[in-house]
């Protein structure tokens, strides 16, 4: 079997895998809904403010902070759009150690002193 085939064979393991039927679950809910789709997309442009402030400061501000805590507090009204970050964050995990696997296997260290 080549590495193609093999690849195939993992894409259908991960395709069926329970992590990604609940992300693709959680999302038709999100879809469906443009309030949904807001919450999501505010929800991104806060991840991506702390993660820029993390990077050139090495920390959150106390207002960024607050800023999550609060629009935190308006997701956990919102189960479905809670559900669907949860089911992100779980299949974040597996697609994560999947690629520690792989770099590992073949020996590439793509972190390059990252967090070292």
């Amino acid at each position: 079997m080549n590495i193609y085939d093999k690849t195939h064979e993992l894409a259908r393991a991960l395709k069926d895998s329970p992590e990604v039927k609940e992300l693709k679950e959680a999302g038709k809910k999100i879809e469906g809904s443009d309030l949904n789709k807001k919450m999501i997309e505010d929800f991104r442009k806060i991840q991506i403010e702390a993660y820029t402030e993390q990077m050139k400061t090495g920390k959150m501000s106390k207002e960024l902070t607050e800023k999550f805590q609060n629009f935190g507090s308006v997701i956990s009204m919102n189960p479905d759009v809670g559900r669907y970050l949860q089911a992100e964050q779980r299949f974040a995990v597996v697609w994560e150690d999947i690629m520690k696997i792989l770099n590992e296997a073949v020996g590439v260290d793509m972190s390059f002193g990252i967090g070292k």
